[in-house]
This record gives structure tokens, C-alpha cells and sequence, in this order.
């Protein structure tokens, strides 16, 4: 009884546990002009995120790509990232995507570089 008593409070201690995370880029498509983030969550976290973190995140990708911003679209998916011990899932990753919204080219902006005279090259 004191073993079912001992494993009932971790599970409870564990379960409790509250976790700030943020997103990773994960993925996308210029073409599309798409871009996915991520986090990973274990089974008994409570994952506390900052959308505003996701948006600057997904803007600056997508400014790399001549888009002037980004938007979330659509929810979030779970894709179990490893197994746990009674079959269930012990691990998972979310993922949310963005869809780049403004002037988008599909190319980079361009950049100036040096040459090697010593000027300026587009």
C-alpha cells in the first residue's frame, strides 16, 4: 500500500509541474510561404507559451523570404516523439505553422557585399 501511496505522489508532484517554453523553427516552405514551429512537451508537463515570442519568430523567417509578416493558421499538432513505459506516450512535439502574409517574392531580400576592389556589389 505504501508503494501505491508513493507512486500516486510523484505522479502528482510530476503532473504539477508547470514549464515555460519556447518555439524552434522547425520547417516551412518559401514556396508556400509557410513557416512551422515547435516545442516538445513531456507526458505530465503543463507548457506555458508566449504566442507573441512565436509571432516575432515566424516574421523574421518570413522576412528572410521578402514577406513583411506572419499569422498563425490553423491549431497545433502532436506527433509522439518517444514511447513511454506502459505504451503510452511519453514525449511529444508540437507544431504550429504560419503563414507569411505581405509582399512576398520568394526570394531573399538582397545584400550588399564587398568585392574584392573594395566596392559595393547587389
Amino acid at each position: 500500500m505504501k508503494k501505491v501511496f508513493a507512486a500516486a505522489m510523484v505522479v502528482a508532484m510530476v503532473a504539477g509541474c508547470t514549464t515555460t517554453k519556447d518555439w524552434t523553427a522547425t520547417g516551412g516552405s518559401r514556396s508556400d510561404g509557410v513557416v512551422r514551429l515547435s516545442y516538445e512537451q513531456n507526458e505530465f508537463e503543463r507548457v506555458v507559451l508566449n504566442e507573441n515570442q512565436a509571432i516575432s519568430l515566424a516574421t523574421r523567417r518570413c522576412a528572410t523570404w521578402g514577406y513583411t509578416g506572419a499569422e498563425a493558421f490553423g491549431g497545433v499538432s502532436r506527433q509522439c516523439a518517444q514511447m513511454g513505459g506502459f505504451g503510452g506516450c511519453a514525449s511529444y512535439i508540437v507544431t504550429k505553422e504560419y503563414q507569411c502574409t505581405g509582399q512576398g517574392s520568394g526570394q531573399a531580400p538582397s545584400v550588399q557585399v564587398p568585392s574584392t576592389s573594395g566596392n559595393w556589389l547587389k
